[in-house]
């Protein structure tokens, strides 16, 4: 890592004894969730991935410094910033003039995690491709940044709000493979299925873990994409969500929203509009992918 990394002692401690480790994003408590659920969900996340046996390395930037294990204050202090900014890749130089807190998206949590040595992260939604990108390119830096560092993601599939199909063509294009943990549907982020295929089926964490090594022992760049679907008892009623979807886009337009915000703005909105019911999907296809994580991170271990 370069001096302007801190990689806190725990996770570098870990990574040179071979020891499990866990990535876990930033945003979702700095943009994802509000207050003080998101402080909440960050700390049950760092316990799912100490009760498997894992070390969780939550990656953020603390007054414009990249950090690979956060601690509990700084997280708080993230998550209580109304000043936070949301940090890629090509914002993290930046933070050497700003001095900013940032919640670091999933290239740039991506990236940091790779460069300290973690090989595994969980997240919730991947961004993609957006709707409309064949006229205004819109696309997330998500997609180049998991084609050049190589890690295992674990997600429940694109966030709601993207174009699906475009972004499976797009992980095709950059050889990004995508396998589904026991299920043969692509997730939908809030529902189990968003209506695509993935082309291949994986069942355990040492089939995940295994493939990985494979990855590396042809020195691919590529991450390793394991969709795992929310469990279809605590899913979004897929019914609903297209409706509120429709809606979300129609307040888009009016607004005027565009960039980095349409995202948020779009969740944000579902969120209202469904009662925190898409809230609470979100959280639990969260942990559900957590733990998934921390389970294929100690299959990594164990060869």
């Amino acid at each position: 890592m370069t001096p302007f990394v801190r990689v806190a002692a725990e996770v570098q401690e870990a990574v040179s004894a071979g020891a499990p480790v866990v990535a876990l994003e930033s945003t979702i408590f700095t943009h994802g969730l509000p207050r003080p659920r998101n402080v909440e969900v960050a700390e049950e996340a760092e316990q799912i991935v100490r009760d498997a046996g894992a070390v969780p390395a939550t990656i953020g930037v603390v007054h414009g410094e990249p950090v690979v294990g956060l601690t509990r204050d700084e997280i708080v202090e993230l998550s209580q910033d109304d000043d936070v900014l949301k940090s890629g890749i090509r914002e993290l130089p930046i933070g050497a003039v700003n001095g900013k807190n940032a919640g670091t998206t999933i290239a740039a949590t991506s990236l940091l995690a790779h460069r300290a040595g973690v090989k595994v992260f969980a997240t919730g939604g991947l961004g993609g491709v957006h709707h409309g990108a064949s006229t205004n390119f819109d696309e997330s830096a998500d997609l180049l940044a998991l084609a050049l560092n190589p890690i295992v993601l674990v997600s429940s599939g694109a966030k709601a709000v993207l174009d699906v199909h475009a972004t499976l063509e797009r992980f095709e294009s950059l050889s990004v493979p995508i396998v589904g943990y026991r299920t043969n549907a692509y997730p939908g982020f809030y529902s189990s299925e968003s209506g695509f295929p993935v082309p291949h089926r994986i069942e355990t964490p040492q089939d995940a873990a295994k493939i990985y090594a494979t990855q590396r022992a042809l020195d691919l760049t590529t991450a390793l994409l394991v969709a795992n679907p929310v469990p279809a008892d605590e899913q979004l009623d897929p019914a609903l969500l297209d409706g509120v979807i429709e809606k979300a886009w129609a307040a888009l337009d009016e607004q005027g929203i565009s960039g980095q915000q349409v995202t948020p703005f779009l969740l944000d909105f579902i969120r209202r509009e469904t009662g925190d019911a898409s809230l609470d999907a979100n959280v639990a296809l969260y942990r559900n992918n957590v733990r998934l994580a921390s389970e294929i991170a100690v299959a990594l271990t164990q060869g």
